[in-house]
């Protein structure tokens, strides 16, 4: 299927042949047939991606000010190395569409295939043939609505929040301050509720259309705007202003604080400058309310992600409730975008002539720019062969071919770096859950095609290995489904969320026993590597501390969701244990822990943790959110056999014995051993010997991240069994 999409680092606008997405659960496949084209928010962002890097710089300076704390934290050169990989990626465009339901996932029972609906979310609702929006970001279409009425609804849902938060009501006297796209429909919704509406614009044609579309009275500036509202209201002011116009300056909030009565309302919709003159809004005690987006439920992932609704009863005007209620109004006529449509352009030029009309390069005056769609969809030509010599029927006979699944910022920024720095790696296929990633990942890395099904990837018999990037729920799955497959397995962690799934690979493990990897990548960066060579002279137990000022992750941040991240015990502090297992060469047989409460910003991560080791060592994990991320991330001390060894952040490595001290540095950056964990795959894959960590260590982390998350809530210790569990597996197995 074709996606618009837009470069981050040049700006270039493209048209893709991309996989089309996988309908997941709770989600809605759409085939599109017409998408709005955004002349404030898609403007802004062409804007920003055709800046040079200055530009981009001086645009966002907190972003700058991110990759230097990077580069004081990790070194130069790992900043630049992420600077440059955020940098290369393509931003999917749109955000505001109308189609067909082709299928709908898992746990959505209120659409069916066939029926009309609109859409919303940027990333979601984009310039494509095909979309998948989560079930929340999704409202039906009224038969008597058509396709390009409808892909107004979310821009119509935006205007309709505004005057929600104006508190507008019958007969009072609303000021609408920017008469564009949001500002036209803005208008029509205050017509519709029985208010009467001034309007301005400092472009007369606009001010005329509003005029065409109900407004009581129109300006093109501020002087003629205070006196046409003094002659509606008698002099008393607006009740309510509205700025929906798109400018840095500060002219509109001033402009709004001149036309509004006493106590009135202000609502910045639109992005304006905000610096508020503060004498005239505190003689007249004027409220001012930032508008943020379609309305409750924007940017919750509870709500948008997961399909979490809001209790009618505590909040009436959702963001999907407010689509609701702009289809009604186009479908009752109390709305009507046609005046508004300037242009059609259709998906194959859109990429030249739609954005050529927003962001200014055409020259031409326009309003709204709908992009039309083909009414069938062609054969999909997502996944393609970028070599014709490749072909995915070849037997892989020598070094690892790999098939990826994933392809987030983790994968493209660390996991695929790494894996080309192995000579022996071919990256063959790669699939996404978004085609957009799949296919701009195989541009990117080269591998031979792009896809949207792991199963496209499992059943080719080229690929000898599948390497696991997806979100933590769905790595246990789909690492049973590899070895079922016969692929040697790489995945990043942790590999199981809970018991049951972690006896589940376990027991596929057993069925089918490949190479079998996690990305614990910390006990192959060659600091670790040498500090273990150097305790191993101690000849004793040891006594280990490992120190992590992890940083605050917000509470409804998905790493912290039980269900799909599994909370950081599991998804982060595994690399911690895994790494004082490696020096100690001895498995964790029982661990307790304590935490501080979590006060409503933190989720159970606040913590330290003590493992007690086979060999009788003795390892505490000090795991914490509270502190400041300027300070050290990591930093390792082990003591036994009169000897020291300290790891500071994975840059410096301090050894000393017999009153002698001898100190290791990396250059420029971390050496978190990314690839040599890599190399020990491949090397691993073609000997046909043991795995990089037994698979017996992998159980043992996972167990151990499980027992701490337990012992957190009553501090008292639990047992750690990694043997017991791979024999029941082996009993399953075998059953």
């Amino acid at each position: 299927m074709k996606q618009l999409v837009q470069s981050l680092r040049t700006g270039e606008v493209s048209l893709l042949d991309v996989p089309r997405p996988q309908v997941g659960p709770g989600e809605v496949l759409v085939q599109v047939h017409a998408s709005l084209l955004s002349s404030g928010t898609e403007r802004a962002m062409a804007d920003f991606a055709g800046k040079s890097l200055l530009g981009k710089a001086r645009a966002r300076p907190d972003l700058v000010k991110q990759v230097v704390a990077k580069a004081r934290q990790e070194g130069l050169l790992t900043a630049m190395q992420t600077a440059r990989s955020r940098l290369d990626q393509l931003m999917p465009l749109g955000y505001s569409i109308a189609g067909r339901v082709l299928e709908v996932g898992q746990g959505v029972d209120r659409f069916s295939a066939g029926d009309r609906v609109v859409c919303a979310g940027a990333g979601q609702a984009s310039h494509a043939e095909v979309v998948a929006v989560p079930v929340n970001l999704t409202a039906p279409l009224d038969e008597k609505v058509d396709f390009e009425s409808g892909a107004f609804t979310t821009l119509g849902a935006v205007a309709l929040h505004g005057v929600h938060l104006a508190e507008a009501q019958l007969g009072e006297i609303v000021v609408v301050i920017g008469l564009g796209l949001l500002g036209q429909l803005t208008v029509q919704l205050l017509k519709s509720a029985g208010c009467l509406v001034a309007g301005m614009d400092i472009q007369g044609e606009r001010a005329e259309l509003a005029r065409s579309l109900g407004a009581d009275f129109v300006a093109t500036d501020p002087q003629s705007l205070a006196a046409g509202v003094a002659g509606l209201s008698n002099g008393l002011g607006a009740d309510a202003v509205l700025i929906t116009a798109d400018t840095s300056s500060d002219e509109p909030i001033a402009t709004a604080a001149e036309v509004a009565r006493d106590r009135a309302i202000v609502v910045a919709v639109g992005n304006v400058g905000v610096n508020v003159p503060r004498r005239l809004y505190y003689e007249k005690e004027l409220q001012l309310r930032i508008s943020r987006s379609y309305g409750p439920g924007r940017y919750d992932p509870r709500y948008e992600e997961q399909g979490v609704d809001y209790p009618v009863g505590y909040v009436r005007w959702t963001e999907n409730r407010n689509m609701q209620a702009v289809v009604r109004l186009l479908a009752d006529g109390n709305m009507d975008v046609h005046p508004l449509i300037s242009h059609r352009v259709p998906l194959e030029r859109a990429a030249e002539e739609g954005y050529g009309l927003i962001t200014g390069k055409a020259g031409v005056p326009y309003m709204g720019v709908v992009i039309t769609y083909p009414d069938t969809l062609a054969e999909d030509t997502g996944t393609r062969a970028v070599s014709p010599a490749a072909s995915k029927d070849r037997i892989a006979t020598e070094g690892v071919r790999v098939g990826l699944v994933g392809a987030g910022s983790f994968a493209t920024s660390v996991l695929l770096p790494a894996m080309k720095k192995v000579p022996a790696v071919e990256l063959v296929g790669v699939c996404s859950g978004r085609g957009m990633t799949a296919r701009q990942t195989a541009d990117r890395f080269n591998f031979q095609y792009a896809a949207a099904d792991l199963a496209e990837l499992l059943g080719d018999s080229s690929i000898n290995t599948i390497a696991i990037a997806t979100r933590h729920d769905m790595h246990a799955s789909q690492a049973s489904a590899a070895l079922a497959a016969g692929k040697h397995v790489f995945v990043e962690k942790p590999l199981a969320l809970d018991h049951d799934e972690l006896l589940e690979v376990a027991r596929a493990w057993s069925l089918n026993p490949q190479v079998l990897s996690v990305g614990y990548n910390r006990r192959f960066s060659s600091l670790a590597a040498s500090m273990k060579t150097f305790l191993e002279g101690a000849q004793e137990p040891l006594v280990m501390q490992y120190r992590v000022n992890a940083g605050q992750v917000p509470i409804d941040h998905w790493i912290q969701d039980p269900e799909v991240g599994g909370g950081r015990i599991i998804g982060e502090v595994c690399h911690f244990v895994d790494l004082l297992t490696f020096l100690v060469g001895s498995l964790p047989v029982s661990v307790s822990g304590r935490s501080l409460p979590n006060g409503g910003r933190y989720a159970n991560d606040n913590l330290v943790a003590t493992i007690q080791f086979a060999d009788g060592s003795i390892g505490e994990i000090v795991y914490v959110a509270n502190g400041d991320k300027a300070y050290g991330k990591e930093r390792v001390e082990v003591f036994g056999g009169g000897s020291v060894a300290l790891l500071d952040d994975f840059r410096v490595l301090q050894t000393t014995r017999t009153g002698r001290t001898r100190t290791q540095r990396t250059r420029l950056t971390q050496d978190k051993g990314h690839a040599g964990e890599w190399r020990a795959f491949v090397e691993a894959v073609q000997a046909g010997g043991d795995p990089p960590i037994s698979v017996e260590e992998l159980i043992a982390t996972s167990l151990t991240t499980f027992a701490i998350r337990d012992s957190l809530r009553d501090g008292q210790p639990r047992p750690i069994d990694a043997p017991a569990l791979l024999v029941a597996a082996a009993s399953l197995a075998g059953g």
